[in-house]
């Protein structure tokens, strides 16, 4: 399904979404903390009132002149000075009836207090309530005063104005604000850095992006042929692709490896030494339970660091098959276009004797080419019971001919048909070869001479190929059957390799009788079964 590209960036959403969290989260905090310091702020205001009304019930100067032992202005005196020191708005001492000893506003003295809250106070109680009075709404804490003897003699009463008290709130708030103002700003300073640096992790994609990179390789690693395999640092397994998975049962490896040692599910993949050394390392032969494969490692390098191995890998078996099949078809390429190559030559001098009208001797060319051309080819046939091999020695016979190399099948050669028909192409790869090395071997020598000789006896087969070129020394014969090794150019020296190759898989043994300056034989012995073809 395509992914529909959506109108909102991925540093927008995540600026967006930082951002309402932590207004979100501010907007609660200064809610509660708010509500909480009103109400502390309320109480504490209280519990100052309730300590100043205390400590005027409790005054000497009050009881006595309530006592009638002392002027009643001594009062007026001594409220006047607490308020100057304790900052509150008004300290009020009444009577048993109510009526007022002192008060802020000299001329409210004598007057029955207003607000109708201080009847309990009167009672005895100690308590604070909100009331209006003649100063407005207040918060006011009420104390009994008491003689020596335990009459009650009035009430003290100290108020606070609810403005103040609403004033002393509202600065507690600001400061909430203003925290709270800041930490927004530093979320939202915070948020767009986040988004940022999470862009830039995510190299500028958008997620419909990496969704659609992430179906898109995954189905890429599971297409193609290759197995691959990706550990992390740590040399766990993160990747398995299916051609893999295949080769890793064909292994006999059914666990799931992923997220598991890579050295505890799979023998011999080096991922580990990758990780250490990061080196890749090339071509590398490795054999897991018996499947033998061809890998590549290579180190997984982000911003300078190692964070990973990864390993792409085919099945070695199948890329020999590969490679005989591609040497194969170049056989029998090559042997086609040398008997296309003479036959045209003659196709050319027959032109030239119709063109003279040398008719005696264009009859008699004629004649010479098909009794060469069926001798030949009888001669190769009668020896040679395998249509496939006898094909293709006819078109080695002629690439001879046109590079000026005496070619000879040796009269006493019999090769017959096998009884498995795959082994054809084993037999044209192991001849083929053999034979286009001699063939360039005697390419510059004065005797150019290659003698081909098949002989089966017994289920068992023996093909020599002889030359006439400069031979080679100890060393050299020890080194030609090597991948890759050539005395010719770089990257060539495949075709005695793949002759091993074939006979690994034969059951065969080749041997290599060279000297320098006396030629060079090649003796092949392998097992072959055939269709019961009696030697002629």
């Amino acid at each position: 399904m395509a992914l529909k590209k959506p109108y909102v960036s991925l540093q927008t959403k995540i600026t967006l979404l930082v951002c309402g969290v932590v207004a979100l989260a501010l907007l609660m905090t200064n809610v509660l903390i708010s509500s909480h310091i009103a109400e502390n702020t309320q109480k504490n205001l209280a519990e100052k009132a309730s300590d100043i009304a205390r400590m005027t019930a409790c005054s000497l100067v009050v009881i006595e002149a309530l006592n009638t032992q002392r002027d009643d202005t001594d009062i007026q005196t001594f409220t006047n000075y607490l308020l100057g020191v304790t900052k509150v708005e008004f300290i009020v001492v009444m009577d048993m009836n109510g009526i007022r000893k002192s008060h802020p506003d000299p001329t409210k003295i004598g007057q029955h207090f207003v607000g109708g809250d201080e009847i309990a106070a009167l009672q005895g109680q100690e308590y604070v309530s909100v009331a209006a009075g003649t100063l407005g709404p207040s918060l006011r804490a009420f104390a009994p005063i008491f003689a020596p003897d335990g009459r009650q003699l009035g009430a003290v009463s100290v108020g606070i104005l609810l403005d103040d008290v609403e004033q002393t709130v509202a600065q507690g708030r600001s400061i909430i604000y203003f925290g709270t103002g800041l930490g927004l700003l530093v979320g939202i300073i915070g948020a767009v850095l986040l988004a940022r640096n999470i862009k830039k992790t995510l190299f500028g994609l958008e997620p419909f992006t990496i969704a659609k990179l992430l179906e898109e390789r995954s189905a890429m690693l599971q297409s193609v042929r290759e197995g691959i395999l990706s550990v992390d640092k740590e040399s766990r397994i993160t990747l398995v692709n299916q051609e893999a998975a295949r080769l890793f049962q064909l292994a006999g490896i059914d666990i799931d490896p992923a997220g598991k040692k890579v050295d505890e599910c799979i023998p011999n993949t080096r991922l580990t030494d990758v990780l250490a050394s990061g080196q890749a390392e090339l071509d590398q032969e490795q054999d897991i339970h018996g499947v033998i494969i061809l890998t590549n490692r290579f180190p997984i390098i982000v911003n300078g660091e190692i964070v990973g191995a990864i390993a792409t890998f085919r099945d070695k078996t199948e890329m020999s098959q590969l490679a005989e099949q591609l040497t194969g078809v170049r056989n029998y390429a090559e042997a086609l276009r040398s008997q296309a190559h003479e036959f045209r030559n003659k196709l050319h001098v027959i032109l030239g004797l119709v063109r003279m009208e040398s008719y005696d001797q264009l009859a008699s060319y004629i004649k010479t080419i098909a009794h060469d051309q069926q001798t030949e080819v009888n001669f190769v046939g009668i020896r040679i019971k395998d249509p496939v091999v006898a094909g293709f020695l006819l078109g080695k016979l002629s690439r001879a001919r046109e590079l000026g190399v005496e070619l000879t099948l040796a009269k006493d050669s019999f090769l017959p048909e096998s009884n498995h028909p795959e082994v054809n192409h084993e037999l044209i790869t192991i001849v083929g070869n053999l034979l286009a090395n001699a063939l360039e071997a005697v390419a510059n020598s004065t005797v150019k001479r290659v003698n081909v000789y098949f002989h089966y006896d017994n289920s068992e087969l023996n093909i020599e190929v002889i030359d006439t070129g400069p031979g080679m020394s100890p060393q050299l014969q020890e080194a030609i059957f090597t991948k890759g090794y050539s005395t010719k150019a770089d990257n060539r020296g495949l075709g005695l390799f793949l002759v091993q190759s074939s006979l690994d898989r034969l059951g065969g043994e080749i041997e290599v009788l060279s000297e320098p300056g006396k030629g060079t034989r090649f003796i092949v012995t392998l097992p072959y079964e055939s269709k019961g073809v009696q030697n002629d």
